[in-house]
């Protein structure tokens, strides 16, 4: 079954006082706000492709959308299951698959190109797959706090317990989640912005699942998606800005291996953003805008 969260869930939310949009992307919706640009669809237009992870929303980018809007168009969507978006009440209906041909969707009906992809945790894990297999629309890649895991990874006791509690908390705190993944403290406003996308038990099956679809062997679903795509990012010739929180327990070892492993990656400063954990947009978001803004100036 499909559920469609309210719009008066979204009445509180401070700071960020975007116009909500819509995309079908098959039978639900992906929202997105987007703020910046000229107005023109086409052409060459610089644009920023902001996508979350789990389990935010877009809300996460308001503190660099201002910033990035300054030099060009910031679409940011929700993914599937998560804000805005319409959701599946069914747990089993997510997969990497469900959500990759969701995003692939969304960037094909707004005809985006030219695209600075900025993406951190899951929107690394399908930002980065459809950037390598649509790379006519993509100019620049910023990974952040992700990866691409392919099931050959090693996954740290701390990541599989918080799969576990995820997956079977009887009561998931959406907004203890990401003050937990901060490095600096979220005021109850932010937090309650996070708990809004989650009224109840019905809305929560993506942000139950996200971290269950994660490949942890080769033989998992979406397995062979990231280790294609590894590959592929082994071969990447445009330019790539990899920006990690040094605080982040969960990805921080992640960091120089994909820098290494993307062949631009290394012309690039050799930055980390410090007093920044998981959610390094939340503790340093305009500084991480203002890199951004330089490394589009200098490629």
């Amino acid at each position: 079954m499909v559920v469609r969260i309210s719009e008066e869930r979204f009445a509180d939310v401070p700071d960020f006082d975007y116009e909500p949009k819509y995309v079908d992307v098959g039978e639900l919706r992906m929202a997105y706000v987007e703020t910046g640009g000229s107005g023109d669809d086409g052409g060459d237009e610089e644009t920023f492709l902001c996508l979350h992870g789990e389990p935010t929303w877009s809300f996460l980018y308001r503190k660099m959308m201002p910033i990035l809007a300054e030099r060009g168009r910031v679409v940011v969507p929700d993914l599937i299951g998560c804000g805005r978006s319409d959701r599946y009440e069914d747990r089993d209906a997510y997969s990497v698959e469900m959500h990759y041909d969701a995003l692939e969707t969304f960037v094909k009906e707004l005809d985006l190109t030219n695209v600075t992809l900025v993406c951190q945790d899951w929107g690394g894990v399908l930002g980065l797959p459809l950037v390598v297999h649509r790379p006519e629309r993509f100019a620049r890649l910023v990974p952040m706090n992700t990866g691409v895991p392919d099931g050959t990874q090693e996954m740290s006791d701390r990541w599989h317990e918080f799969a576990e509690m995820v997956a079977t908390a009887d009561d998931l705190d959406i907004g203890r989640l990401v003050r937990n993944g901060c490095y600096r403290d979220l005021s109850e406003e932010v937090v309650d912005a996070y708990r809004a996308p989650f009224p109840d038990e019905r809305y929560m099956a993506a942000a139950r699942t996200f971290p269950g679809l994660v490949p942890t062997s080769p033989d998992d679903p979406g397995a062979d998606l990231m280790a294609e795509t590894q590959e592929r990012l082994g071969e990447w010739e445009k330019p790539a800005f990899v920006l990690f929180g040094r605080e982040d327990p969960i990805t921080s070892h992640d960091r120089d291996p994909l820098r290494h492993h993307i062949p631009t990656a290394t012309e690039q400063p050799d930055v980390w953003i410090d007093e920044a954990a998981h959610f390094l947009q939340e503790d340093a978001g305009e500084e991480i805008a203002e890199r951004i803004v330089e490394f589009v100036d200098r490629t």
